[in-house]
């Protein structure tokens, strides 16, 4: 689980990540540990249990301990490490929803739709993707004031040089909006701006937020 699974889904330094804004993100080194461990958990019950691959893109259920349910915006069971069932209809389950995995593909002080884009289709779908030319520019560590996070996205992936691969993983990063650069559910960005997470794919599918992005990969 830890060896293989985290290191397979890039989290698993998590522990350690020392490169979150503490004057935007205070409680992030406190949780950083508990992030990780709920992936651990996560993957030892799948392989010791023998569930279907599925679950790491449908799971009902998590591994939680007070602090990361709190961070949820669950009401914990116990201040103890359990299993919470009924996820889906908290707007979570499943790895695209850790705390970890959406932590990890983030900036220091904002969300990137383009590295969770990227590492959902290159490491969870195994695609590969050309490398990006030497001289893209690179993006402001925090957003602009009039723009929201997704704006600025869309507006850098506007060069053509870059565009045919943006249009490959920037929906899936689109579809993720909905969870800030440290995994907590959102209705607005840093700035106050509404969350926009429904996007088109490459193949033409219209989706909207983490339930139909998941639908899709399912």
């Amino acid at each position: 689980a830890t060896e293989f699974g985290c290191q397979w889904l890039h989290v698993r330094d998590l522990e350690t990540l020392d490169e979150k804004s503490e004057r935007h993100f205070p409680t992030f080194v406190s949780l950083r540990g508990d992030m990780q461990e709920e992936t651990t958990l996560f993957l030892l019950d799948l392989f010791q249990h023998y569930r279907s691959v599925l679950n790491l893109l449908d799971a009902d259920y998590t591994f939680v301990n007070g602090p990361l349910a709190r961070h949820y915006g669950l009401t914990p069971e116990t201040e103890a490490w359990h299993r919470v069932e009924g996820l889906r209809t908290q707007g979570r389950g499943g790895i695209l929803a850790f705390a970890s995995t959406l932590s990890k593909q983030s900036g220091a002080s904002r969300t990137s739709p383009i590295l969770r884009g990227n590492w959902l289709s290159e490491v969870v779908l195994g695609e590969k993707l050309p490398r990006p030319p030497k001289d893209v520019p690179v993006l402001p560590d925090e957003t602009p004031e009039g723009l929201t996070e997704r704006q600025l996205i869309e507006l850098h992936s506007s060069d053509e040089r870059c565009a045919g691969c943006h249009r490959r993983i920037d929906p899936f990063g689109f579809a993720l909006e909905g969870f800030d650069a440290i995994g907590r559910a959102r209705q607005q960005d840093a700035a106050g701006l509404p969350i926009d997470t429904l996007t088109k794919l490459a193949n033409g599918t219209e989706i909207a937020g983490l339930e139909g992005l998941r639908n899709y990969l399912v």
